[in-house]
């Protein structure tokens, strides 16, 4: 099945992972919504609008088109070849307002996640067809640090690499005293969920459908 565009993302498992899928009100995995749990903010769909059709995830190589002459299954071997050679590790999560959104964060990114990221956005950068001036301009260049917009340029993304970090979003950008306040009501919730760290033992190869939504392809296990 062919999609608009690709991207690498890391999708939580079990409990955490059910619970964001749901709180968003799309599970990329499964590809379908689910009920949202009780005892949450009653505009959720308001909250939530725009990350809902990413599913709950962090991104690890940000969407792109695929080059000429580069296809899906391609992709998806060059992706289970760099995993073979990077190991699981796992990330102790906490709450987070950055910038009007509010996410997981890990506390400390360690050296394994790192690697993982910076091995995807290099490595897979082959398949990426060059950002149109269009695309370019929605990231906002003349806005960015100059690293970053230098990023942009080279990899189609500005945050990569040693501007990296990791975060599983929860909400569209919001005031920020709605985005402490969701913060508030939603941690309580997942305590639970981020008690002990949580495994990365695998990333997903998603594909954007016509309707705009990210669906996984593939999910490959990290074997080094």
């Amino acid at each position: 099945m062919q999609f608009r565009r690709y991207a690498i993302y890391h999708l939580p498992t079990g409990a955490l992972g059910e619970f964001g899928g749901a709180w968003l009100g799309w599970d990329a995995r499964h590809g379908m919504a689910h009920l949202r749990p009780g005892g949450l903010p009653g505009d959720a769909d308001a909250l939530t609008e725009t990350p809902r059709r990413y599913g709950f995830h962090a991104t690890l190589k940000a969407p792109f088109r695929l080059a000429p002459g580069r296809g899906p299954k391609e992709l998806a071997l060059a992706l289970r070849l760099i995993c073979d050679h990077l190991a699981p590790f796992a990330l102790a999560l906490e709450t987070r307002c950055d910038w009007g959104f509010v996410a997981l964060r890990p506390k400390r990114q360690p050296a394994g996640l790192l690697a993982l990221e910076a091995a995807l956005v290099t490595r897979l950068d082959a398949f990426r067809a060059p950002l149109t001036p269009a695309e370019r301009e929605r990231r906002n260049p003349d806005g960015l640090p100059p690293q970053a917009r230098a990023h942009l340029d080279h990899w189609g993304y500005p945050f990569v690499l040693e501007l990296f970090r990791y975060h599983l979003t929860l909400s569209s950008q919001l005031p920020a005293p709605l985005a402490e306040a969701l913060r508030q009501k939603l941690a309580p919730h997942l305590a639970p969920l981020i008690a002990a760290p949580m495994p990365v033992a695998a990333v997903a190869l998603m594909g954007e459908d016509e309707d705009g939504f990210f669906r996984m392809i593939e999910e490959v296990p990290l074997r080094g």
